[in-house]
């Protein structure tokens, strides 16, 4: 198997990118997927015989999942690795990306190929390549009662003991990836330029839906 990338330098300058409304992926997190449209089956296939690297990056347009043509996309992706993939009987993969770094869409390219491609730089963000990056600036006693706060009002069991076992970073950005907000909301937890903004711009995201009483809630991503 290929290598995870551990710096720019070591990525392609060009990658598959995968559109999906609401799907957020932050370094060294993982995200299921369930692929079954061809092209995206043929976009896996290639990944699979080359470096398994994806950009996932989030549509403009949010009112279809994932649209097709070239409709424009976001600024910000990340990239992910296939560190996992199941085949079944009717065509379809199951795969979980791993998180590699953020990365900003310089131009798209003009292909031959049903799944879109992308010529991306990735030298921004330098910091995603360390896990524990920003972990010292983050409040995580405060992350941490905020999580039990939602559990509660939630009605969620959550195991805290594995919690306290979970490296900072780690923890921000998985609560990021399963929180139960919309496209626009995940685009601005991807883009927040510090481990500690993330955690922040969550637990305010968190501390007012809890305010309004968690009417109109959309579901977990």
């Amino acid at each position: 198997m290929p290598k995870r990338p551990t710096s720019a330098a070591e990525l392609p300058k060009s990658v598959p990118v995968f559109p999906l409304t609401g799907a957020l992926l932050l370094p060294f997190s993982h995200r299921p997927l369930n692929i079954f449209e061809p092209r995206y089956i043929e976009m896996v296939d290639a990944a699979l015989r080359g470096d398994r690297l994806i950009g996932l990056i989030q549509p403009e347009d949010t009112s279809e999942e994932s649209p097709r043509g070239r409709s424009p996309l976001q600024q910000i992706g990340c990239l992910g690795r296939i560190t996992h993939f199941e085949e079944s009987g009717e065509g379809r993969y199951f795969i979980i990306l791993e998180g590699v770094t953020r990365f900003r869409l310089a131009h798209e390219l003009t292909v031959m190929t049903p799944y879109r491609q992308a010529v991306i730089a990735a030298e921004d963000f330098a910091m995603d390549f360390t896990r524990d990056f920003g972990e010292d600036a983050v409040d995580r006693e405060r992350f941490i009662k905020m999580m039990r706060d939602y559990a509660e009002f939630a009605n969620i069991d959550l195991n805290f003991e594995e919690i306290e076992r979970t490296g900072t970073a780690d923890l921000v950005n998985f609560c990021c990836m399963v929180s139960p907000y919309g496209a626009a909301e995940k685009q601005v937890l991807l883009e927040a330029q510090t481990l500690e903004q993330r955690a922040e711009t969550l637990i305010a995201m968190t501390e007012f839906e809890m305010a309004r009483g968690g009417n109109d809630r959309p579901p977990l991503n």
